[in-house]
């Protein structure tokens, strides 16, 4: 939905509370900018086209006529492009039934972060795992992560082994992705039971969805090639060009990308290639909490460099009516993990994966069925943590774990006509999802024991189908109700252990090694419009999960948690029954949103720490000098509520532009029924700034404060300090003549981060008490298009 940005004479005095009280006396601007809508794509199957009247029935539908005819006038290039979003407004999205957070293209280019759970750090109700800072950081949402989080590239599963370990790098770049969404609530159950806590959702053009249109007159075409969505006629040869580089002090960061997107006829094709290369980045003080006797060289954390690159090239065939496309991307990292055991041995990983991509669209010219979409996608994952066998010997450093994931997923939606119901008008998707995942770890240092690796070879197939129907009773007000069924095998060893290490003293030996699962889920949701542009909406959701393979099947060390991991065949499925209430406006000079949400477990896996400590095998836990803590996957009851704000006011004109300020909140309580603490929880953050910006420039500061995280768990978890995360930016973008300075269009800026160089800590990480966050730094960018 377009709306308009508002403009605000000046006000005096000031709280917060008083200038929201105050927006509804702002007289509107007449000069103020219009600002395209925030253009989503993952939280639901249901896309809503445009629709004409027919002299059938007074509610207006889609004919099949009408939609060839609307095919038609899609297919006509435009001459010039939609008008851009000004950098810096806040992207509210007010069409879905629970929060989207939405990360535009110009916002990861001036943010910059090697890894998504950087990227998404300070987003409220979202934060990274950062057990590397720059090299292996996960998304955290609403304090659930790895299996409760699900990751997604344009439409796919990410593949990799994030979710196997905390020190294992997401095969996502921010530095060659367009947009990043943060699904959260019923959408999630379009892409599986495993995402309980969300979805991120990152999308590029690798795959190319529309043909380019360079338009005739390039100077004036501003933003990304004109594209003409489902275009059925041939359109002129084009090629476009986008260069993305940046340089960090932090790190002595280096990175830089190039893609390419070009089309003609019926075809169009796309290439990437990026690649980044830091050193160990500085550090505010000591890093060590548990051992102040180790060397710290130049004042920066040792162990911490990193290096990845990419490529990708794929293209796409377009017909009347639709598309079809595939890609092929290939991801590399090799990276250092801190601490003080990473930093003795030198521990590294070198990963690699192949991905193959497929995804189509086809709108076929029948009474009954809108559009038909599908994707597919294939994994070759395999990484190697290499480091010393003894740190006093060099020549010990070798390979000692490997993890290889192979993964295979196809995913079909059907979206129906909306016809009339009386009631309301109904729209209907339909879906059908297919996975099969192989992992395996073996191990170097333990060869024919037990203990070769922290699992054995294993398998896991999903078959699942999903349903979202929408009803649209009027223009205000909207209701969902979400339904999806699924059944998970797995097929692997489970661990030899003694059974008084289950939770139950159940036997292990009559306990089957192919378990399998039937999770269902549900959900239902209203939106409402009301006056004065809000949008209110409430969900409820039930969903089940069916244990995964590293909680089953697990009995090893696990050097990234410092975990002796112990899985638990007895395992059943995990429920989630969840409300969630949201308040939203996009448009004038106020713009928030804020989301209050409560979910209690039943049966809710995790970590189980004994107390008792373990080296490399199960003989060594509880013998004197042991080093990880002995963990057996567990499951309790617990309870989880919390909420998040953001806004941004619009507070007057100032020299041309307009300045504003804007705050956040988030908050997140985690305990079990016993009221206990769920360990590794976020603290409560709470964040405010002003900025100043006009149609080239941004001006922004930002102070974010986490409070201290206390709520720790009984055993094995140290209470975490606060920090003040303090934030400067400032960028220029501008049009520029291609026939003189050979690009369109031009980004540059500097941002400062961590400005008062605060020692960090991120009290949901394994290695806090270890590793600190980067000390003061500045990112100098440069984007430009051609």
């Amino acid at each position: 939905m377009s709306f308009k940005l508002r403009r605000a004479q000046r006000l005096g005095g000031a709280s917060l509370l008083l200038l929201g009280a105050a927006t509804s006396a702002l007289a509107e601007d007449k000069s103020s900018t219009e600002i395209p809508a925030v253009t989503v794509t993952a939280p639901s199957p249901i896309v809503r086209r445009a629709v004409v009247p027919t002299r059938n029935s007074g509610r207006p539908t889609r004919t099949a006529r009408a939609r060839s005819q609307q095919r038609t006038a899609d297919a006509t290039p435009a001459a010039a492009a939609p008008a851009a979003p000004q950098q810096g407004v806040l992207p509210i999205v007010t069409n879905q039934f629970a929060t989207v957070t939405v990360v535009p293209n110009e916002e990861i280019r001036r943010e910059g972060g090697g890894q998504l759970g950087d990227l998404l750090f300070s987003k409220p109700g979202i934060t990274g795992s950062s057990f590397a800072p720059g090299a292996s950081s996960r998304p955290i949402i609403r304090g659930l992560d790895v299996n409760r989080v699900g990751i997604v590239e344009n439409g796919t599963n990410a593949g990799g082994a994030s979710d196997l370990g905390e020190d294992h790098f997401v095969p996502i770049d921010p530095l060659a992705t367009n947009q990043v969404e943060v699904v959260r609530g019923p959408a999630a159950l379009r892409y599986g039971s495993t995402s309980i806590g969300g979805v991120v959702s990152a999308t590029n053009n690798r795959i190319p969805d529309a043909l380019p249109n360079c338009g005739a007159q390039p100077f004036q075409s501003f933003g990304l090639p004109v594209k003409a969505p489902l275009a059925s006629t041939a359109t002129s040869p084009c090629i476009t060009a986008e260069t993305r580089s940046a340089f960090s002090s932090v790190d002595r960061g280096v990175e830089s990308g190039v893609l390419l997107d070009t089309g003609g006829g019926n075809f169009a094709f796309h290439a990437d290639v990026y690649g980044r290369n830091t050193t160990d980045y500085s550090i505010p003080s000591y890093p060590y909490l548990t051992d102040q006797t180790r060397p710290v060289a130049n004042g920066r954390q040792p162990n911490s460099a990193t290096r990845s690159d990419g490529a990708s090239i794929g293209g796409s065939y377009f017909f009347q009516g639709g598309y079809i496309g595939a890609a092929i991307t290939q991801n590399d990292a090799l990276y250092h993990i801190p601490g003080i055991d990473g930093a003795d041995h030198n521990t590294r990983i070198d990963g690699h994966q192949t991905k193959i991509n497929v995804k189509g669209e086809y709108h076929p010219d029948a009474a009954a069925i809108d559009v038909v979409r599908f994707w597919a996608g294939a994994t070759d994952y395999r990484h190697n943590e290499i480091g010393l066998a003894d740190p006093a010997d060099p020549n010990s450093d070798a390979v000692r774990q490997t993890f290889t994931n192979k993964e295979q997923e196809i995913r079909t939606e059907v979206q129906l006509m909306p016809f009339n119901a009386r009631f309301a008008e109904v729209t209907t998707a339909l879906g059908f999802q297919v996975g099969h995942q192989e992992l395996s770890a073996p191990s170097s240092d333990n060869p024919g024991t037990l203990f070769n690796g922290l699992w054995d070879p294993n398998n896991s197939t999903r078959v699942a189908g999903y349903a979202f129907n929408e009803f649209k009773f009027t223009d205000a007000t909207r209701a969902q109700i979400a339904g999806r069924i699924e059944h998970v095998e797995l097929h692997g060893t489970t661990p030899d252990f003694p059974a008084d290490f289950l939770p139950d003293g159940t036997p292990q030996a009559a306990i089957s090694r192919n378990p399998a699962f039937t999770p269902k889920s549900g959900s239902v949701g209203l939106l409402q419009d009301l006056p004065g542009g809000l949008v209110g909406s409430i969900t409820a959701q039930y969903v089940e999960r069916a244990p995964k393979a590293a909680e089953l099947f697990s009995r090893g060390a696990h050097d990234a948690t410092a975990t002796f991991d112990i899985g638990n065949p007895n395992l059943g499925i995990e429920t989630a029954k969840s409300v969630e209430i949201g308040l939203r406006k996009a448009t004038g000079p106020f713009r928030f949103e804020a989301t209050v949400y409560y979910t209690h477990f039943n049966n809710f896996i995790y970590r189980r720490l004994t107390g008792v400590m373990c080296d490399d095998d199960f003989a060594s836990c509880g013998a004197p000098g042991a080093e990880v803590n002995q963990a057996v996957y567990s499951q309790r009851d617990a309870n989880f509520r919390g909420g998040e704000f953001q806004s941004q006011l619009d507070v007057g004109a100032f020299r041309g532009g307009i300045w504003g300020i804007e705050n956040q909140f988030d908050v997140v309580r985690a305990t079990f029924t016993d009221g206990t603490n769920v360990p590794r929880i976020p603290p409560l953050r709470l964040g405010a700034g002003v900025f100043w910006r006009d149609d080239n420039w941004l001006m922004r500061v930002n102070l974010l404060h986490a409070f201290a995280q206390n709520n720790v768990a009984v055993i094995a978890e140290t209470p975490t300090s606060g920090y003040n995360l303090l934030k400067a930016e400032v960028s220029y973008k501008t049009k520029l003549d291609p026939n003189a300075f050979g690009a369109r269009e031009m980004l540059l800026g500097l941002v400062g981060n961590n400005l008062l160089n605060e020692n960090i800590r991120n009290s949901v990480s394994y290695t806090k008490d270890e590793v600190l966050m980067p000390g003061i730094g500045v990112r100098a960018f440069a984007n430009f298009k051609f």
